[in-house]
């Protein structure tokens, strides 16, 4: 049955714009998110964002009926969620895309894979009628990333008069490292995505990637329209924001830890295994060794903010971050000078204070869907700053040109990239950092997200 109220646009994913936290008292406090899909959604009205209850707190607040304008907050029972979230897509797919399993001991697919695969097939329907239930006649639904890929074919069965796209935030695998997977599993995947008018991805080299598993592993494509659209910085919104208040205290504090005169190289990321810090910090380690005359003249200014402590693989990754660090400053650690500045509290107003202060951002996930910090960077610099970029993230397609660019795994060239970088004269950085800044707002979030519509109802 279709709701009574039923939405014209709809989105779906697994985290939504806004989440709840239960007092002690038994209140509930809202606290709104950002990111691209948040502002790109502020484009349209007669919208409906449909999403997973995570916390208690969002539970709380399903049970009581508090509800933003435009949310739907599905409570699905929290143990089916851990598996199809954090055993199916965070541990699995998450991987396949990323390829990062250590191929000789993992990945596994036991029985208890399977258990996990049944609770996310049951995760993704529970979507896919919350928005068949939803959606007004003719609506148009977009589908986002990989913990909901089985949507679309689910969808399409349960209301044929729906417009329907599926974009994914992550890069996607070459088939090779695709048909890890179960062959039943990666066919289902590949289907439930291809139950969409329309699939959208960040790159086209990872576009290409998907067509190439769904023609060697199903013979094609079908019906099902593939599209590039490539997310850029909201440089209004960060201009402005970079300049309040808190961001200058920040900035005050920073200076301070780093010491008056001395340059930084700033990295800004979760510590996913993805982002590659510990070898960004090795990097920086020979750096100093290499090219002693660096020493007490650079700062390395890394936040390392938790990204699913839930996942014992993550807590050991921040870990090892944390021990690195510590073994830098006491190698080359003065009184008046710490080497590595890092700090593992989120905080964005520090974020953008790093970002204005940077003179060299080290970016070198991987392997990266994107990559916002290497667009944002630039945007919010003060002076000015040279971009060393992985050639694994999708941001180098249109960043490259006007970065270092690096092979993420290779320690001593990233090295020596960053003393390439501390070495340029200042106006080749500027140069750089204009380019960089123009290519990186090309997309904003709100077009980013209105071209994804146009190209969809065009079909």
């Amino acid at each position: 049955m279709v709701s009574e109220h039923a939405a014209q646009i709809l989105v779906a994913s697994n985290r939504g714009p806004v989440s709840y936290t239960r007092g002690e008292d038994g209140s509930l406090t809202s606290k709104r998110g950002g990111g691209g899909l948040v502002s790109g959604l502020s484009a349209v009205d007669d919208k409906l964002w449909v999403c997973a209850a995570l916390s208690e707190g969002d539970r709380e607040a399903v049970r009581q009926g508090v509800a933003e304008p435009g949310v739907r907050m599905l409570d699905i029972d929290a143990g089916l969620h851990a598996d199809a979230y954090n055993g199916i897509a965070n541990s699995v797919l998450w991987f396949v895309h990323h390829m990062l399993y250590q191929t000789p001991l993992e990945p596994a697919f036991d029985a208890g894979f399977r258990r996990q695969w049944a609770s996310y097939e049951a995760y993704n329907r529970a979507f896919a009628e919350a928005l068949a239930e939803e959606a007004g006649e003719g609506a148009t639904v977009l589908v986002q990333d990989y913990h909901l890929a089985l949507v679309p074919g689910m969808l399409s069965e349960l209301r044929a008069d729906l417009r329907i796209g599926h974009f994914s935030h992550t890069p996607w695998a070459p088939v090779d490292y695709f048909r890890l997977l179960p062959d039943d599993i990666g066919e289902k995947l590949l289907r439930g995505i291809l139950g969409a008018d329309r699939a959208a991805f960040l790159t086209r080299r990872w576009a290409d990637a998907f067509i190439g598993c769904c023609t060697e592993i199903l013979g094609g494509t079908g019906g099902t329209r593939i599209g590039v659209h490539g997310l850029g910085a909201d440089a209004e919104f960060l201009r402005r924001r970079a300049h309040e208040a808190d961001v200058d205290e920040r900035m005050a504090a920073l200076r301070e830890q780093v010491g008056a005169g001395r340059r930084t190289i700033v990295r800004v990321d979760r510590t996913e295994l993805s982002k590659n810090i510990v070898r960004g910090l090795l990097a920086y380690r020979a750096l100093l060794e290499e090219h002693p005359e660096w020493r007490e003249q650079v700062s390395h200014i890394a936040f390392a903010y938790p990204s699913r402590q839930d996942l014992a693989v993550y807590r050991e990754y921040t870990a090892a971050v944390q021990t690195l660090a510590d073994e830098i400053n006491a190698e080359f650690g003065t009184p008046g000078w710490t080497p590595v500045i890092l700090h593992v509290k989120d905080d964005f107003a520090r974020s953008l204070a790093a970002y204005r202060l940077a003179d060299v951002a080290l970016v070198n996930p991987i392997r990266d869907g994107m990559n916002l910090v290497a667009k944002e960077v630039p945007v919010v610099s003060d002076d000015g700053c040279v971009l060393v970029l992985s050639r694994e993230a999708g941001a180098y397609e249109e960043l490259g040109d006007a970065s270092i660019v690096v092979n993420p795994y290779d320690v001593t060239g990233t090295a020596e990239a960053l003393h390439q970088a501390l070495s340029m004269p200042y106006e080749e950085r500027a140069d750089r950092t204009k380019a960089l800044a123009a290519a990186a707002t090309a997309l904003p979030p709100q077009q980013w997200f209105l071209d994804q519509l146009e190209a969809l109802r065009e079909g």
